[in-house]
């Protein structure tokens, strides 16, 4: 199958299936037992723990970043916008460097989750060494030593105090369910950039106005934003 422009391109060599997604390269291997895929390009941060290369959107794998519009305190107490603060680390390691993501799955945001690296970094390792990235799954050991060295050493999140960003996503989707019609709270807005939802714990939740007469809606998941047409904010 061959299509033109930024879509996918996808061929055999050597019994090998490559796509290509504009100008990132997706290559069907092996990872840890299991098929793979693997995508390098130049990369655009949406977040600090998701990324898109070739219009492909990637998680990072076993890792959790504060939230856009999330707020943490520093040593002295003040708050900050730890979950731009993040965005902006993620973007420091990358330095404009090719990054490679390599997953053997993807959610059901068709997002690959993936462990991604420059030449000489690990993003997921490295997000959670700084501080600015805690692990997804406190049961799961990946990533436990550098969770453990930023706790110790105070760094990034640990520097104060937060709330871990899977608890933060929860009450704010519990709080914005009171006041949303039929308890669903994800904003389907329409604008002069497209059919964007926003979550509860997006930027610009709060201001966003829906409009049904204008086709504006109401969503009670991403899945369902998504299957309708409506797309993430780009940050």
């Amino acid at each position: 199958m061959v299509q033109d422009g930024s879509q996918c391109y996808t061929c055999a060599v050597n019994g090998t299936l490559l796509r290509y997604i504009g100008v990132a390269l997706l290559v069907c291997g092996t990872f840890g037992g299991a098929a793979a895929e693997t995508i390098g390009g130049s990369a655009r941060q949406a977040d600090g723990d998701t990324l898109d290369i070739g219009g492909q959107k990637i998680r990072l794998l076993h890792i959790d970043a504060p939230e856009s519009d999330q707020l943490c305190n520093d040593s002295r107490g003040r708050a900050y916008l730890c979950g731009k603060e993040a965005t902006d680390q993620l973007r420091r390691l990358i330095n404009g460097q090719r990054v490679t993501c390599t997953g053997v799955e993807y959610d059901r945001y068709d997002r690959l989750l993936a462990v991604c690296h420059t030449a000489k970094v690990d993003l997921n390792g490295e997000m959670v060494r700084r501080g600015w990235a805690v692990r997804y799954d406190p049961e799961n050991s990946d990533y436990l030593a550098e969770e453990l060295e930023a706790a110790k050493g105070g760094r990034g999140l640990w520097q104060g105090d937060f709330v871990r960003p899977k608890d933060h996503r929860a009450a704010r989707w519990q709080s914005a369910q009171q006041d949303a019609p039929d308890g669903c709270p994800i904003k389907g807005n329409i604008s002069d950039r497209g059919r964007i939802y926003h979550t509860p714990w997006s930027r610009h939740y709060k201001r966003t106005k829906i409009n049904t007469a204008r086709g504006e809606r109401w969503f009670c998941s991403e899945a369902e934003a998504l299957q309708a047409g409506w797309r993430a904010p780009l940050r």
